[in-house]
């Protein structure tokens, strides 16, 4: 599988009202999403499109639809789009949005997060696969450069790929409203043919040591994106 691109450096700045987080995103302010439809600028040329090295049945996969996608974490059926997987760590009514803009510069991922549990850590990244009723199903981390030793099971543990400058990481710890908002910007681009397809929020902070790397514990919800 080849690189989807060069990986520029990375900035990540995170914002939660009235609570400083743990070493990793800083914390700063968020209140209550705004409305599903509110917009998102999106601007900029996309990236060249590669092969899809996964087996399709008929036709290359939708690519993602840059934008603002919200849901509301409910339990799977109740949900499909939103899915809480554990609701003592993201209880039913539990709100995400996720914007996503291509730039001139790159790729801006924003996450607004709401009805939480007050003060908890958790740690957030795109994934490969939509959300299902089984956690595992979302695949592994979205990398903009895979790592060749990985699988979908086990994921990338190695540090030089599994890092917050070749994955997109969320992680934020929420503030005494349960609310956070947190801001990941790559200089590349999603893959056309191959893009994230969820959100995974994970019970843990992200871990970086090696053999450990990109490990956040157990998925405790999921938020699939949009398609076009």
């Amino acid at each position: 599988m080849h690189p989807r691109a060069f990986a520029l450096p990375f900035l990540l700045t995170a914002t939660l009202a009235g609570c400083a987080g743990p070493a990793g995103p800083p914390s700063g302010s968020a209140g209550s999403l705004p409305p599903g439809s509110t917009p998102w600028l999106v601007s900029g040329a996309p990236s060249p499109a590669r092969p899809s090295s996964a087996a399709t049945t008929g036709g290359l996969a939708a690519p993602l639809t840059e934008g603002t996608v919200t849901g509301t974490f409910l339990p799977f059926p109740q949900s499909a789009r939103a899915i809480t997987y554990d609701p003592k760590v993201v209880p039913p009514g539990a709100t995400a949005q996720v914007s996503i803009a291509r730039t001139a510069h790159g790729t801006t991922v924003r996450l607004t997060a709401a009805g939480l549990v007050p003060r908890r850590t958790y740690g957030a990244h795109l994934h490969t696969r939509p959300c299902t009723a089984t956690p595992a199903d979302a695949g592994p981390h979205y990398q903009h450069s895979p790592d060749p030793m990985a699988a979908a099971s086990p994921p990338s543990i190695d540090p030089a790929y599994a890092n917050p400058r070749n994955e997109v990481w969320l992680d934020f710890t929420a503030d005494t409203r349960g609310a956070a908002t947190v801001t990941a910007s790559q200089d590349w681009a999603f893959d056309e043919i191959e893009p994230p397809r969820s959100l995974i929020v994970h019970a843990e902070h992200t871990r970086t040591a090696g053999g450990k790397a990109g490990t956040a514990g157990p998925r405790v919800a999921c938020l699939t994106l949009a398609t076009r």
